[in-house]
């Protein structure tokens, strides 16, 4: 019988999720695991993938009947997919030794169905597996299939990418810039520090949202009246969106792929977007989507993606926040989602 320590949700959050206290929202237990079963792998978790939605997921509000996939429930692990190790096999597919991707959750070591797991092979350049969690994983593939299927990207198109420092954001940004080969590429990020490197990826300007002159600088971007944007990939909602709504370009596309500004505020404080009408005199579409809708087509995207890396089309070595923690940190470590402070794709490294 293997113990492994887990993360469980212990009390869903209204707002920011809190690490201490009565109303802590995680807490750490041990527990035994199952003995394996023909056709089950045990795995180590080596590290975990830290991800936006995984807020909305342990929402206080969130409705089983609207989310794509069941919330997680309270006394329940907590959910994310990781890179892990293969310690003991009753599968002919995985052997001991093997790297693998799976849904381990918060959890030390997992006992997973063999079938449910995917290879980690090798990468050239000898690049870290960890960039299956992001840039060549469901991150990537969400960028690419949001510009792609929802945005209908054309190289003629000017488009606006928020949070273009986030794991999303930059990868949308080398893909509509390198990939599709759009004629402007504008990117948001909150400091200047990240707007200089979201140029260095192929963006055409960065803007600084946090800045006062940004509404203005916004404008001189994108100009009246042809000047607008054609397509807009939002990753933060709230007043961002609603100030870019009044920047589209007539039967202007908006990609509704996260709202990051809103997931830490409870339904009553979240902001309601002002400029709706643009909708309508623009003819702008808004369209959200989930990466799991095109699963069928996951193979030929990351063909597309691994032949740009290969080109010299795409970089993400630097486009990756790789944090080394004990278990005990993981839930801090993924609060760092939320300050602000980390560029690209946030992985934790279990030490």
């Amino acid at each position: 019988m293997v113990k492994s320590r887990q993360w469980i949700l212990a009390k869903k959050p209204k707002d920011l999720p809190e690490l201490d206290g009565p109303n802590a929202t995680f807490k750490l237990q041990e527990t035994e695991l199952p003995d394996l079963k023909d056709g089950e792998v045990l795995v180590k978790t080596t590290f975990i993938s830290n991800d936006p939605a995984q807020r909305g997921w342990i929402a206080e509000d969130a409705n089983p009947d609207r989310l794509y996939v069941p919330p997680v429930k309270e006394g329940e692990v907590m959910r994310a997919r990781a890179l892990a190790e293969v310690v003991e096999s009753k599968s002919p597919d995985w052997k001991k030794g093997d790297a693998v991707l799976g849904g381990t959750n918060w959890s030390e070591y997992a006992v997973l169905k063999a079938k449910d797991l995917q290879a980690a092979k090798d990468l050239p350049g000898n690049r870290p597996k960890t960039h299956y969690l992001g840039a060549l994983g469901l991150t990537g593939l969400t960028a690419y299939f949001g510009l792609t299927e929802v945005g209908e990207l054309k190289p003629e198109h000017t488009v606006v990418v928020s949070g273009a420092a986030g794991a999303t954001g930059m990868m949308a940004v080398q893909i509509a810039k390198n990939i599709v080969g759009c004629k402007k590429v504008i990117g948001f990020a909150g400091s200047d520090e990240k707007c200089k490197w979201v140029e260095s990826l192929g963006a055409d300007l960065c803007l600084n949202y946090k800045k006062d002159s940004f509404k203005k600088d916004l404008e001189k971007a994108l100009p009246a009246p042809d000047g607008y944007a054609n397509v807009y990939f939002d990753n933060v909602g709230g007043e961002i969106l609603d100030v870019m709504l009044t920047r589209m370009a007539k039967f202007g596309r908006v990609i509704a792929c996260g709202a990051i500004s809103s997931y830490n505020s409870s339904a009553g404080t979240m902001y309601g977007v002002k400029n709706w009408f643009e909708i309508i005199i623009m003819s702008l579409r808004i369209q959200g989507f989930i990466v799991l809708s095109y699963a069928s087509k996951y193979g030929q995207a990351l063909e597309t993606l691994q032949k740009a890396l290969a080109d010299g089309k795409l970089q993400i070595d630097e486009g990756e926040h790789v944090v080394k923690s004990s278990f005990e940190e993981v839930p801090k470590t993924w609060m760092h989602l939320f300050s602000g402070g980390n560029t690209g794709k946030l992985v934790t490294a279990l030490q």
